[in-house]
C-alpha cells in the first residue's frame, strides 16, 4: 500500500509514476475523499474539543456553589447534548470516507523505482548481464523438454489430466526423483548462504493475500476454497511475508532471511494458448522461494544479493541465463524494481523466466503492517520486504532436460546435483 501523506504531498509525481505501469490508475478520488474526511476530521476535532470544555465549564460551576438546575448550567447542558448528537453523526461519517480511502488504495500498484527502466510491456525490459555462452548446447536436434520427458519415461501428461485436468502434470520415477533432488540442492545452497529454512501453510486466509498484494487485484488468478476463507498459495511469498503481519520486530534482528519450498497454484487466467505443453506454465508446479525483511535503508542491496542467491543455483547447475531489469510496463503489482533471470532453453531457442526477484520497499510492510523498532528511538518504522524465486523447480527441471540433452537421446544430471540424486550420471531410456 502506498503512503497516503506521499500521494498528498506529491500527488502529481505519484500520478506520474502510476502512468508509467502498464493499466489506468487515477489518484484523484482518493484525493477528494480524503479532503473530505480531513475536513470533516477537523470539524469533530473543534467539536469534541467544545463538547470536553462544556463538561469542565459545568463541573466548575458546580463545584464553586452553584445549583445543578441554574438554568446557566441547564444552558450548557443542552449545548453539550447537541454537540454530542452531532459528533455521533459525524463519526460513522468520518469512518465511511477512511474504509473507502483504505479500499481505493488497496487497488493502487506500487510505485516503480527511480532505477525501473521507463517502458510500455516486456520488450522494454533491459538487459543487464548473460552468464554461461560456453555452456550452450550445440547440439542441433534437442528435443523440447516435454517431448524427451514422456520419451524417457519420466513425465506424463495424458493421466495427469485423466487425475485432475489440462495443465497438470505428473513425475514419474527418476523424473521424481529429480525434483526432490532440485528441491534439496536448493534449499540447501540456500540455508548455506544464510537462509532459515521453513514450511509455512499451504492454505492462507484473505488477509494474508491482501496483505502481499494478490487481493483484490488478482482473485481471478487464485485458487479459494468454497466453504472457508483460505486460499491455495501462488508463491511462498504469501504466507512466509504473513509469518510477521501485525508485528513490530527488533532493528538488531534484522536482516530475517528465509527459504521455503512449497507448491504453488495459479489458474493463470487469461494466459491460454501459451505455454500449453510441458512444465512452464502449470496450475500446479513446486517453487523454492526466497523472502526477506530488511531495514530500509539497505533494501536495494538486499535486492543485488537476492538475484545473486538465484544466480548461484543457475551457475552451479552451469545453466545458460541472463539477467534482465524489468520495464515500469512489465513490473509487478507490489514491486517497485524487479529483476528477472531467464535461463536459456534451446528447443526454442529462447531465454524464458526461472526467477522473479523483487523490492517490495514498504509497500507490503504497509499492507501487512509490518513495523521495526530501533533500541532507544522513539517510534517504528516500516521494513521492506523482498521475495525472489530459487528457483522454480519445473522451469529448472525443464531447463536440465534440454540443456544436458545428449545426441543419443539420454539427458545427463549436472555434477553439482549428482550427490542428491542416486539414479546414476543420466536419464536413459526405460525399459520396455
Amino acid at each position: 500500500m502506498l503512503d497516503i501523506k506521499q500521494i498528498r504531498e506529491n500527488p502529481q509525481l505519484v500520478q506520474e509514476r502510476l502512468n508509467s505501469r502498464s493499466g489506468k490508475y487515477d489518484i484523484e478520488p482518493i484525493l477528494q475523499l480524503d479532503r473530505q474526511q480531513r475536513q470533516l476530521e477537523g470539524t469533530r476535532s473543534q467539536l469534541q474539543a467544545r463538547s470536553n470544555e462544556i463538561g469542565k465549564i459545568v463541573g466548575q460551576k458546580i463545584k464553586s456553589g452553584i445549583n445543578p438546575q441554574d438554568p446557566e448550567i441547564q444552558a450548557l447542558r443542552d449545548e453539550g447534548n447537541s454537540v454530542k448528537a452531532t459528533l455521533s453523526e459525524l463519526e460513522p461519517q468520518e469512518k465511511n470516507f477512511k474504509a473507502e480511502i483504505a479500499q481505493l488504495m488497496l487497488a493502487l500498484p506500487n510505485l516503480p523505482s527511480d532505477s525501473t527502466p521507463l517502458g510500455k510491456n516486456e520488450e522494454d525490459n533491459v538487459e543487464v548481464r548473460r552468464w554461461g555462452d560456453k555452456y550452450i548446447s550445440q547440439n542441433l536436434n534437442i528435443l523440447p523438454h516435454w517431448e524427451i520427458g514422456e520419451k524417457l519415461g519420466i513425465l506424463n501428461v495424458e493421466r495427469a489430466v485423466k487425475v485432475a485436468q489440462s495443465r497438470f502434470v505428473t513425475l514419474i520415477g527418476a523424473g521424481a526423483a529429480l525434483e526432490r533432488a532440485l528441491i534439496q540442492f536448493m534449499l540447501a545452497l540456500h540455508t548455506q548462504a544464510g537462509y532459515v529454512e521453513v514450511s509455512p501453510p499451504l492454505l492462507v486466509n484473505t488477509e494474508s493475500l491482501t496483505a502481499t498484494g494478490q487481493l483484490p487485484k488478482f482473485a481471478e488468478e487464485s485458487f479459494k476454497c468454497a466453504d472457508d476463507d483460505l486460499w491455495l498459495i501462488p508463491t511462498a511469498e504469501v504466507p512466509v511475508t504473513n509469518l510477521y503481519r501485525g508485528e513490530i520486530l527488533a532493528a538488531e534482528n534484522l536482516p530475517i532471511y528465509h527459504c521455503a519450498f512449497t507448491p504453488c497454484f495459479r489458474r493463470e487466467a487469461g494466459s491460454y494458448g501459451r505455454d500449453m505443453r510441458g512444465l512452464i506454465r502449470l496450475h500446479q508446479f513446486n517453487k523454492v522461494e526466497m523472502v526477506k525483511f530488511v531495514e530500509p535503508s539497505t533494501s536495494f542491496d538486499e535486492l543485488e544479493k537476492l538475484v545473486g542467491n538465484a544466480e548461484a543455483i543457475l551457475q552451479a547447475l552451469q545453466l545458460p541465463y541472463r539477467v534482465v531489469n524489468l520495464s515500469t510496463g512489465d513490473l509487478g503489482f507490489a514491486s517497485t524494481k524487479t529483476y528477472d533471470l531467464e535461463v536459456w532453453l534451446p528447443s526454442s531457442g529462447k531465454y524464458r523466466e526461472i526467477s522473479s526477484c523483487s523490492n517490495t520497499i514498504d509497500f507490503q510492510a504497509r499492507r501487512a503492517d509490518i513495523r521495526f523498532k530501533e533500541a532507544g528511538k522513539k517510534g517504528t518504522q516500516f521494513v521492506h520486504t523482498l521475495n525472489g524465486s530459487g528457483l522454480a523447480v519445473g522451469r529448472t527441471m525443464a531447463a536440465i532436460l534440454e540443456n544436458y540433452q545428449q545426441p543419443d537421446g539420454t539427458v545427463r544430471i549436472p555434477e553439482a546435483l549428482q550427490p542428491y540424486f542416486q539414479q546414476g550420471e543420466k536419464l536413459g531410456f526405460p525399459s520396455l
